[in-house]
């Protein structure tokens, strides 16, 4: 019976004293969910590298990129509540500064 290879993700951690044990890119305190939503933003790995005050490699970008693909469901619901909190706060920004606040 053969058994299925197990995946390393060299860059990757999860650590409970870090971002809440999510996984995260490895000396860095960036969410592979952050680079999950510049990916949905329509970036190429080689423009995410800018986007963090954290220098980061195309080695660590791409190993949060696989490690999304072989775990869907884990960022499946995070990626939606991240887009929904997104939606709230501009609609309560939107409000807070409308001129027609009372």
């Amino acid at each position: 019976m053969a058994t299925a290879a197990k995946a390393s993700y060299g860059h990757i951690t999860h650590n409970p004293r870090v971002l809440g044990g999510r996984a995260c890119i490895d000396d860095a305190r960036i969410r592979v969910l952050d680079i999950v939503q510049l990916l949905h933003e329509g970036r190429r790995p080689e423009e995410m590298l800018d986007v963090f005050a954290v220098p980061l490699t195309l080695a660590q970008v791409h190993a949060a990129l696989a490690y999304y693909y072989d775990h869907p469901q884990e960022f499946e619901g995070a990626y939606q509540d991240s887009e929904r909190w997104e939606a709230e706060y501009e609609r309560d920004r939107a409000e807070y500064l409308s001129p027609h606040r009372k």
